[in-house]
């Protein structure tokens, strides 16, 4: 089966294609529950991680590495359900989080701006122009998210596999259209695939619980065995921020064994492993 990522703006009819595409194909659909989830888990207020998803780079300049953190406890959110396979995910950074996993297919629905902003002007009780207004700035505060957070533009086509607009189109010719695709081999799980899905779920789950210890480490996963070690353009790390890791690490579900590069930061080149076993 496949995972489905659908980027969207307000009233592009993209959360109804998303909707009906699950219920079509039987998969799960989620989008704001993620919030929830990473919130509920990581004991963070839901409304600083929406404010910080929504309104960046400002709010997420207040918090020190808040960049870091917010973005690691939805990643880690959406990846625990990614794994389960059958999903639609329709929301912010779905395309972003789920990068490398070859069984994605990555879909960009818009609509037509004058549609949205009937839609927005009927539901608000408020005129077509401020409506108009108020959905080309929310536009370009998604557009700025995606560039301050990863340097790319949720509106640069390339970043998807399709791009459909709901004018001509209807939502039911969006999802007939996104079925028929996804069902496609190249967007079969493998073995492999879902191997490297399960490899990345647990390393940024690893990285979502660290983040207060050390926000800016970097984390990766090979079944059981996870893998550690400092960004190269921050501090050294000191011996008790480390055993303060690997303590924390080893209490995960599913983490067997750590770890760890030198407390400086450098890579090992004289050995086979560059990693230190601390487990």
């Amino acid at each position: 089966m496949a995972i489905i990522t659908i980027s969207r703006g307000s009233y592009s009819r993209g959360k109804e294609v998303a909707e009906k595409l699950a219920r079509k194909l039987g998969y799960t659909c989620i989008s704001r529950d993620i919030l929830l989830e990473a919130s509920d888990e990581f004991n963070i207020p839901e409304i600083k991680l929406i404010r910080a998803l929504h309104d960046a780079p400002s709010v997420l300049e207040r918090f020190r590495y808040g960049k870091e953190r917010y973005v690691s406890y939805l990643r880690s959110a959406l990846l625990q359900h990614a794994k389960q396979d059958n999903l639609v995910y329709h929301g912010l950074a779905g395309h972003y989080f789920l990068r490398g996993i070859p069984h994605v297919l990555k879909v960009r629905i818009l609509g037509d701006i004058e549609d949205r902003a009937a839609e927005e002007a009927k539901r608000e009780g408020i005129s077509s122009e401020k409506a108009r207004y108020i959905l080309l700035k929310d536009d370009e505060e998604r557009r700025r998210w995606g560039l301050q957070v990863y340097g790319t533009d949720t509106w640069d086509s390339r970043l998807y596999d399709m791009v459909l607009n709901i004018k001509a189109l209807t939502v039911d010719d969006a999802v007939e259209i996104i079925s028929g695709v996804v069902a496609k081999p190249c967007f079969r799980t493998t073995p492999e695939a879902q191997k490297r899905l399960n490899d990345l779920a647990l390393a940024t789950r690893v990285q979502a619980t660290l983040a207060k210890i050390a926000p800016r480490i970097v984390v990766t996963a090979d079944d059981t065995a996870v893998f550690i070690r400092n960004a190269e353009e921050i501090p050294t790390l000191s011996e008790e921020t480390i055993a303060e890791i690997k303590a924390t690490a080893a209490g995960i579900d599913g983490v067997e064994t750590v770890f760890i590069d030198a407390a400086d930061g450098r890579p090992q080149s004289d050995h086979v492993n560059p990693f230190h076993n601390i487990g």
